[in-house]
């Protein structure tokens, strides 16, 4: 529909009662004029759209490619990249649904890798996999698909995000790879219709993805410009950790790579520990903190109503932020001001990955 978006939809699917999306249809325009961010317009076009056949053609088009839908409220959706700031509220995917719910890390690069990036590449993407971690990555040439396949040749699991429908596979070469993945429990996924070309506009937001479902991006071998670098910055607004290999002073290639640790925007990676320590890929699983623990600071302290509210979410157990944002219902730029305030004053501590949990 014009004028909807995808901001536009998450502030719709936010204000029903209900996970029912069908709600939003029966909606009156002055209904709709009172939610923010839903203009005069967007209420019309939601009012007045009447072409369920063009959905009846998508739904059977996917059923007729073999592919499956998930949507942001679904439990296979992956976790981390609903409390981006523009998740996606559909995907297309081909292959085993239970992989979109692993810890995962993505693993980016060029297109054209040098020696040392291939081995480098490779040597890397047999560590994540050894270290039971998903590999993340987007399909391209180069870095991108020497992970996906030596994450399957060694037994792991890998999501490749595409550019472009769940049935067009770019680059085209790729088409065996993205076979042998489905069929050995990996996941090719796209947030686009079936039939989608790759257009150049398309992949930025497709690494927006890659990086917002992974507790850290690992930068291989880039350039100073390039979709790697786009890549690693989305990470940085998503509060992601971003690891970076060091490349020799002349390598061009890896230019990118040496001016990210330079200027302290990812951290120098030399072993699978440096990454390990850095993200809590446990941290769902740890169990509740017991009634009979000794009383938190917190308690003792005169707190305003919204840290307090955010101490009381951090009593069972250690949180992201974005965990935190979705509970408080408040983005992430206003959270972190509170959470440096309380670890100031001794409530709160903050551990490796952006966790946070109580002192």
């Amino acid at each position: 529909m014009p004028e909807i978006g995808l901001r536009r939809i998450k502030l719709l699917l936010n204000s029903l009662k209900e996970e029912d999306a069908s709600e939003i249809f029966n909606m009156s325009i002055p209904d709709l004029l009172r939610i923010e961010g839903i203009g005069e317009q967007s209420a019309k076009n939601l009012v007045l759209f009447d072409d369920w056949s063009i959905v009846d053609r998508d739904l059977d088009l996917t059923e007729k490619i073999g592919a499956s839908l998930v949507s942001i409220t679904d439990n296979h959706y992956p976790t981390l990249l609903k409390h981006i700031y523009d998740p996606p509220i559909l995907l297309w995917f081909k292959g085993d649904q239970t992989v979109l719910e692993t810890d995962g890390l993505a693993v980016i690069g060029t297109r054209n890798p040098s020696k040392y990036g291939i081995k480098q590449a490779m040597e890397w993407s047999r560590a994540i996999v050894e270290a039971g971690l998903t590999i993340n990555s987007g399909l391209a040439y180069g870095i991108d698909s020497i992970a996906h396949d030596t994450s399957i040749r060694n037994g792991g699991k890998t999501i490749a995000v595409l550019g472009s429908g769940i049935d067009v596979i770019y680059p085209a070469k790729n088409r065996k790879l993205v076979s042998d993945m489905i069929e050995n429990g990996s996941v090719i996924m796209s947030e686009y219709l079936p039939g989608t070309v790759p257009d150049a506009v398309n992949f930025p937001e497709r690494n927006r993805i890659v990086s917002g479902m992974s507790h850290g991006v690992l930068v291989i071998e880039s350039g100073i410009k390039g979709g790697s670098m786009i890549t690693a910055r989305s990470a940085l607004d998503q509060n992601r950790e971003v690891f970076v290999i060091p490349h020799p002073l002349d390598q061009m290639n890896g230019e990118g790579c040496n001016y990210l640790i330079k200027t302290g925007q990812g951290k120098l990676v030399q072993t699978m520990t440096d990454i390990l320590v850095e993200i809590s890929v446990n941290a769902n699983k740890r169990s509740v903190v017991s009634v009979n623990h000794p009383e938190k600071k917190w308690t003792m302290m005169s707190l305003d109503q919204e840290l307090t509210s955010i101490c009381q979410i951090l009593e069972k157990e250690e949180l992201h932020i974005d965990q935190i944002s979705d509970k408080t219902g408040l983005p992430t730029y206003k959270i972190l001001p509170q959470l440096l305030n309380l670890e100031l004053q001794g409530a709160v501590k903050q551990k490796a990955g952006k966790y946070f949990e109580l002192c």
